[in-house]
């Protein structure tokens, strides 16, 4: 019965986290974004890890999208591009599972950013600024990664 409970609170933990950090980033523009780790969440229920590893990540990518004004479904764009062009090449590093999550996060990471600014170029708009606080958000994208 105390197991049960456990895993209640757990998902009751990552579904707040899911709903709330985004608004929690909205205000304190000091906190890292997770884009990286996000999408490989996303990417690791493809492969078969589960549902909930798609599904709370999207929700997670979109509420953030949605609370910093940035372009909607656009870090979803760049999980399916990293997806259909480089994900099988990194694949064969099948025996180092953190060297694929490490790869995956920063390509995924890139791939947003670069979608990101041909946006702003496009659209003629400022969506997000390229300072240190990028840098400090792919450190910590990192970090959740090796910790995965």
């Amino acid at each position: 019965m105390g197991r049960k409970i456990l895993w209640i609170l757990f998902w009751i933990t990552i579904g707040c986290f899911v709903l709330l950090y985004p608004i929690l980033i909205s205000m304190y523009v000091f906190l890292p974004l997770f884009i990286g780790f996000a999408g490989y969440m996303v990417i690791w229920g493809i492969d078969g890890h589960g549902v909930r590893y798609v599904w709370f990540p999207l929700l997670y990518l979109l509420n953030l999208e949605a609370n910093l004004s940035l372009p909607m479904f656009l870090s979803l764009l760049a999980i399916l591009l990293f997806y259909l062009t480089i994900y099988e090449k990194i694949r064969y590093f099948k025996r180092c599972s953190v060297c694929v999550g490490l790869l995956s996060v920063v390509v995924i990471d890139i791939y947003y950013f670069i979608l990101l600014l041909g946006y702003d170029f496009i659209f003629d708009t400022t969506s997000i600024f390229i300072n240190s606080l990028l840098l400090y958000s792919l450190t910590f994208d990192l970090i959740f990664a090796v910790l995965l």
